[in-house]
């Protein structure tokens, strides 16, 4: 296994995030407001042609087909992307890696990548396909974990670090991606022009402890600290650190925010 959460490339991605893949389908669900507010931010309309770069279950991409955009998806796992080309029969659907797309130079309106860009080998590497495979006057939409502070699921991913060989994938330099200035450099460097930043908070909630085990499992990360550690420590670890938002009926509920940009070529 690699010692790096980003070394290993797509096939690693896709068979970690391919282990339970109608899991992870479930936190997509979850997370329809967030796309919804990113793809108006970067102006998906009817007739946009746009590439969602580590499409996952195709949630996005329902959500930017409803809007009457012509939607290509990529992501690398197999099991999460047949998810998506069954959600979304009209899209066109393969397995890739985001930093280095199967596809020729301007050939989309807008591509978004949620959550997604940081999993690549070299996320500069994924941000320069983006600017690569995007239309002049297209946009880039970009994103990723919002201020720490303000991301209450990360009490729970916090909880696995334990089983981990190193921390999760952070911005070249260091920091966090929600930092002032992160993805503005990112994206100038690939040859993209910063348009405009915006944060979205959403609720994330959870019947009991069952489906919050589920959907944590179900993550990419999570499937990594399993196959260090086994399935049982990693459970409990996740209860105990959800504890606090456990509510009086059983269930849970978290806040967190997204932070995103959105970026023209």
């Amino acid at each position: 296994m690699s010692a790096n959460l980003r070394r290993g490339g797509a096939e690693l991605q896709g068979a970690l995030w391919g282990t339970d893949a109608e899991g992870w389908a479930l936190q997509e669900e979850r997370q329809v407001p967030v796309y919804a507010d990113v793809l108006a931010a970067a102006g998906v309309a009817a007739g946009t042609e746009l590439l969602d770069a580590g499409c996952g279950s195709g949630v996005a991409l329902r959500t930017a087909a409803g809007l009457g955009a012509r939607v290509t998806g990529l992501d690398a796992s197999p099991a999460l992307a047949a998810l998506a080309g069954a959600r979304v029969p009209v899209a066109d659907v393969r397995v890739g890696d985001v930093a280095s797309l199967p596809f020729p130079d301007d050939s989309f309106d807008v591509v978004t990548a949620f959550n997604s860009f940081q999993f690549a080998d070299d996320v500069t590497d994924a941000f320069g396909e983006a600017a690569r495979v995007v239309r002049f006057g297209g946009r880039v939409a970009v994103q990723m974990w919002g201020r720490p502070e303000r991301c209450e699921l990360l009490a729970a991913i916090g909880a696995i670090a334990p089983f981990l060989p190193g921390p999760p994938p952070g911005p070249p330099g260091g920091g966090n991606y929600s930092d002032p200035g992160v993805l503005e450099a990112l994206a100038a460097g690939a040859g993209l022009s910063p348009q405009s930043t915006g944060d979205v908070v959403s609720v994330f909630e959870y019947a009991d402890d069952e489906e919050l085990l589920r959907v944590m499992l179900a993550a990419g990360v999570t499937a990594l600290a399993v196959q260090r550690a086994g399935e049982e420590p990693v459970r409990a670890a996740i209860r105990e650190a959800s504890s606090p938002f456990r509510t009086e009926s059983g269930s849970y509920r978290f806040e967190n925010e997204w932070h995103y940009l959105i970026a023209a070529r």
